[in-house]
């Protein structure tokens, strides 16, 4: 029986798609460990619900004491100033995350075939243990690293700490996937590395029993993410509410940012829509599908920048499919592209000119049976193409050949 690590410096609660990968690899025989961060209170009780029915091994990674923690966060400011003079891969680690060694003594702990690493954090890790246990090592791209920054003077010095460990690692990585075709090519075009792209789609077994039917009076838009915040393009919908003339409501699911809260209801409150934005909590992730599937409408709000938005496909879109949602989708180079294979179970909309989202809004909503058929659209999709049944055999693919 072949073992495989999996590596990732976040909550499994808050990383579906690992969690994902390690049931698969369970299920095709493989001995699964999966490694993981443990520093959110406000996620260890999605982290329980997963953990309490998951059928691999796991160990959770903490930040240490306080004193521990405070220790190697001087470590990593001092690591900043020596990398930028002696571009070195150690250096390197430190300067970009605190967690990468206490991800690696984790990994280590037990060997492995196969580690494959989640987030950039855990690339050196995964790496260390490798060498330890004359193993392969992996790297699953969910973002475009290098991408999740603005290009501007004050994040050159993070950029090229992240650029040196992905142009060390990855050209001896023996597995290399990406949550998008995009950042796949992204990192072609950067490093000269093939990735297989590998779609953030959930199981079947997670979705309604049936195609959902509109049942609110209202009709309601929806939107999830780990964290409800600025920059997310949520406002642009508040704004486009205000000028609509089908009234609609919003509902918002997830950890609200500090202070976001009294932020959006100050602008929602000039429009007079307070009655009409809720806040939902968190849930965990196996019943974030049928959650889903109580609204009309899913968002996917995703901007241009940093680069890295403008190249992700995330697991709201796949979700909003699979629970029977069309999605109301902002231009993105990735989101662009999925569309058209969509067709009317999507809508492309400019984030930045709320007028035009109302306007499509009002068109979508004004004919029942016109949203009726996107919905029952998005649901075939979810049921033929975008769910994990058919993309974990990808993914699978690509384990076997690294073992090979």
């Amino acid at each position: 029986m072949k073992r495989v690590c999996l590596v990732s410096p976040g909550h499994v609660g808050s990383n579906p798609r690992l969690v994902k990968e390690a049931n698969s690899l369970h299920t095709a025989g493989y001995q699964v460990r999966v490694v993981a961060g443990d520093y959110m209170a406000e996620v260890r009780p999605l982290d329980a619900a997963i953990l309490s029915k998951a059928e691999w091994s796991w160990v959770q990674v903490g930040l240490g004491s306080l004193i521990d923690y405070s220790s190697r966060r001087i470590r990593q400011e001092l690591a900043r100033k020596i990398v930028q003079k002696m571009p070195h891969l150690p250096w390197a680690v430190w300067a970009h995350s605190p967690m990468s060694d206490r991800l690696a003594k984790a990994a280590m702990a037990e060997p492995a075939d196969l580690y494959i690493a989640h987030c950039l954090a855990a690339l050196p890790a995964v790496a260390i243990a490798a060498r330890h246990h004359k193993a392969r090592f992996g790297f699953d791209a969910e973002d475009f690293h290098t991408g999740e920054l603005e290009d501007t003077p004050e994040n050159q010095a993070e950029i090229q700490i992240r650029d040196h460990i992905e142009r060390t690692l990855l050209p001896h990585c023996d597995h290399l996937t990406a949550a998008s075709p995009r950042i796949a090519d992204a990192y072609v075009k950067r490093y000269g590395v093939e990735m297989e792209p590998i779609l953030n789609v959930f199981p079947l077994s997670e979705a309604p029993d049936s195609s959902p039917k509109q049942s609110r009076p209202v009709p309601s838009l929806y939107w999830f993410s780990q964290t409800i915040g600025a920059g997310r393009g949520i406002e642009a919908i508040v704004q486009a509410m205000g000028q609509m003339q089908t009234p609609v409501e919003l509902h918002l699911r997830g950890i609200l940012a500090n202070g976001y809260r009294d932020q959006l209801m100050q602008l929602a409150e000039t429009m007079n829509l307070c009655d009409r934005i809720h806040f939902l909590p968190s849930a965990p992730p196996p019943d974030m599908i049928k959650l889903a599937a109580q609204h009309d409408i899913g968002l996917s709000l995703e901007l241009t920048t940093p680069r890295n938005r403008d190249l992700c496909l995330t697991n709201k879109i796949f979700t909003y499919l699979l629970a029977g949602l069309p999605v109301l989708m902002s231009i993105t180079q990735a989101q662009l592209e999925l569309s058209r294979r969509l067709g009317s179970a999507s809508v492309l909309i400019d984030v930045h000119n709320p007028t035009k989202i109302a306007n499509t809004l009002d068109h979508w909503l004004s004919n029942r049976d016109h949203l009726t058929q996107a919905r029952q659209q998005a649901w075939q999709l979810g049921q033929s193409h975008y769910n994990w049944e058919i993309e974990q055999h990808r993914f699978l693919s690509v384990v076997h050949r690294a073992l090979l």
